[in-house]
């Protein structure tokens, strides 16, 4: 498009001038692919559709649902060229074979090309969704120590040193499974869902039990992040995962929040694979 007072001589003069931005357009429009990608957690799927690194859109989905939202979201964006799942939920892998047709479906696995040398004492055991964040943490903050913090049904810590050699992590329960877990293996505890305790000192079970799961794991993570800055310099916090918000306004270490930091990893990734083969 021609704005006014823009220099259209080159292109009046010079025809292979336009006919080179043209190209040049159309080429750097051709590699920036548009795809899916997918997370299928113990809970929930999320997905997101990006064209280069730019995040066009966000999902979140029950698994039942799964063939239905998927089939959504490639109507509405018909250019998508890839499926990229990550999966550590019971979702058979069929469900997304099924658009083959229409897209190439692509499983993340440890068989994968990955920005990092993994020094895990046990690396087939490691989850994918661990490796893809500890990919995608390597790949956007190079020259850092980087400490990923993944609060979804379990909390996952996982550290990928300067020299970018993931070095392994912590596992412990989310906030659902400890209100669950309270009322699942006592008599009497009630069975509650996430709210912000009133206090720190519980007047009544109900507050008792929403202060010692909330503070009991904001307390938990101050305390991993303040022994990896004891531990190493020049680090960065990235939390996520579905209470990386509520979490992120009651820790009292500077972070970085980002609640789609997987499914962004799961793009740098890809993206990084498609170099590298």
């Amino acid at each position: 498009m021609l704005v006014a007072g823009a220099n259209i001589e080159p292109f009046l003069i010079y025809p292979k001038y336009f006919y080179e931005k043209i190209y040049s357009y159309l080429r750097d429009t051709k590699n920036q692919n548009m795809i899916v990608t997918v997370d299928v957690g113990n809970t929930r799927i999320k997905a997101a559709v990006f064209e280069g690194d730019t995040n066009l859109e966000c999902f979140v989905f029950d698994k039942t649902a799964l063939e239905k939202n998927i089939k959504n979201i490639l109507e509405k964006f018909e250019t998508i060229t890839h499926l990229v799942v990550s999966s550590v939920g019971d979702v058979e892998k069929q469900s997304f074979l099924a658009f083959e047709s229409e897209v190439k479906v692509h499983f993340v696995s440890n068989e994968d090309a990955f920005p990092f040398t993994n020094n895990y004492g046990t690396p087939k055991t490691l989850g994918i969704d661990r490796m893809v964040l500890a990919a995608g943490a390597t790949l956007l903050y190079p020259n850092q120590n980087r400490l990923i913090i993944d609060a979804g049904t379990c909390v996952t810590y996982d550290f990928v040193d300067e020299n970018n050699v993931y070095q392994g992590g912590a596992i412990s329960p989310g906030m659902r499974l400890r209100y669950e877990s309270m009322h699942n293996f006592t008599a009497k505890l009630p069975m509650l869902t996430l709210e912000s305790p009133e206090s720190y000192v519980g007047k009544s079970t109900a507050q008792s039990i929403h202060s010692g799961v909330v503070n009991g794991l904001v307390y938990e993570i101050d305390g991993f992040v303040d022994e990896y800055k004891a531990a190493c310099k020049n680090i960065i916090i990235i939390l996520t995962g579905g209470d990386a918000d509520f979490l992120a306004k009651r820790l009292k270490n500077t972070i970085f929040a980002n609640s789609n930091f997987l499914l962004e990893s799961l793009n740098q990734t890809f993206q990084y694979k498609i170099k590298n083969d």
